[in-house]
């Protein structure tokens, strides 16, 4: 008996799975189970598609945030660093740790003409700073090298520069919060520098970062000899914040040290909460296509029970009928995670192309890179984003046919076949 039994439960899926795809249902109800799969194809295309993208803004912005942010820093408690050069070799010592910058920065009033624009000024080391950040990349006219001319120069972002109306060859006058005093009182030091280069970056920090050379800002904003801290470039940015950590234990008392992690982590943090909270959002389509499956399995357990009433005659256990309608609206559901996945696989991988063929097709820019920083959509599809798409969209379905699945299994085969 227990052989029959098996054999009936055997069965289930097989069963369940001509439920889900005979030509022979209600046509109602066909249209139903038409509609929840149709809902889980856009529900996991969605979600696939927008954890691409957003994974591509992610990378976007932390390519062009850190391009310029090094990935640490090592300040004095004490404001200025005097002897930065024992400090810096201290430091290199470290093998994980790949170069090092002095940096001296303050704020300050750039004015060209009648154009006046407060700006980030940071005194850099140019033949250091090229192997810490990646400014010497970003020029986009002149040269990093540039600041170590005869006389005063200065770079400024590109932004800067068009609010500025300046180009290389202009002079601006920079004005710190710096005080010297004369005999005819108390004035804020300022200088005329030479602009001799232009870097972009297509970020933020094009419309308010300057470098100066090391000599100028020491004229300019510190004393001589002193540097604010120094730039620390590891051997891979995702290490950083470990490489510091350990760094800052083998500093002497006086010295703080930061990773880019917290330098600009707040805004890394939005962007995974903002991808956390889009996809909870998108989940809840799913969700919605999975409660559409509750609906067609109450409706295939109503108009199947006479077929219920048979098989528990025929000595089919609860358990058996249970798993036929669990097999029945995973089936359905499976059709629509499948189909869902390949369309948003496919789109994720090809979205840049299709952005484009839409932009000529309607002969308008989506994204203008001067408003966005961008030109296409970026994309970045984790395939252990696609992963748990699918297994949360599965597991969604799995719960969505447990009532309907119980409920048949409650049929008393007795009742049905008395009023046949």
């Amino acid at each position: 008996m227990s052989d029959h039994h098996n054999s009936v439960r055997n069965y289930a899926p097989f069963i369940g799975m001509r439920y889900s795809f005979s030509r022979k249902r209600n046509r109602f109800t066909s249209i139903v189970s038409t509609v929840s799969m149709l809902g889980m194809v856009l529900g996991v295309t969605s979600l696939i598609v927008v954890l691409a993208v957003m994974n591509g803004f992610a990378g976007e912005l932390r390519g062009r945030i850190l391009a310029l942010v090094p990935h640490g820093y090592i300040e004095s408690s004490e404001g200025s660093i005097t002897s930065w050069r024992e400090l810096a070799k201290q430091v290199e010592s470290n093998a994980d740790v790949v170069a090092i910058s002095p940096y001296i920065t303050e704020k300050a009033i750039l004015a060209h003409g009648i154009s006046q624009r407060g700006a980030a000024l940071t005194a850099v080391s140019p033949d250091l700073e090229s192997k810490v950040s990646g400014l010497n990349d970003a020029m986009t006219a002149g040269s990093l090298e540039s600041l170590n001319g005869e006389g005063f120069n200065v770079i400024l972002g590109s932004t800067l520069a068009r609010m500025l109306n300046v180009v290389p060859g202009d002079s601006i006058d920079v004005t710190v919060p710096r005080l010297t005093v004369t005999p005819l009182g108390v004035f804020p030091r300022s200088k005329r520098l030479l602009v001799t280069g232009l870097f972009e970056i297509g970020a933020q920090a094009d419309a308010y970062q300057a470098y100066v050379s090391l000599h100028t800002g020491q004229k300019l904003i510190g004393s001589k000899g002193h540097v604010d801290g120094l730039q620390v470039k590891t051997f891979a940015l995702f290490e950083a914040p470990r490489v510091l950590a350990t760094l800052a234990t083998k500093l002497e008392e006086g010295y703080s040290v930061k990773d880019w992690s917290q330098t600009q982590g707040s805004l890394f943090r939005a962007v995974k909460l903002e991808k956390l909270m889009v996809s909870l959002l998108l989940l809840s389509v799913v969700a919605v296509a999975a409660f559409n499956i509750v609906s067609t399995l109450v409706m295939s357990v109503a108009e199947k029970r006479r077929d219920i009433a048979v098989l528990r005659t025929m000595g089919a256990r609860a358990g058996g009928i249970m798993a036929i309608f669990v097999a029945h609206g995973l089936a359905l559901a499976a059709v629509g995670i499948s189909v869902g996945a390949l369309i948003g696989v496919l789109l994720a991988l090809n979205i840049a192309d299709l952005t484009a063929f839409v932009e000529r097709t309607l002969g308008m820019k989506l994204f203008d890179p001067s408003v966005y920083f961008i030109s296409e959509l970026p994309s970045d599809l984790q395939w252990t984003d696609v992963a748990l798409v699918v297994s949360c969209s599965l597991v969604l379905s799995l719960l969505a046919t447990l009532y309907p699945a119980w409920r048949a299994a409650s049929i008393a085969p007795a009742e049905v076949l008395r009023y046949e």
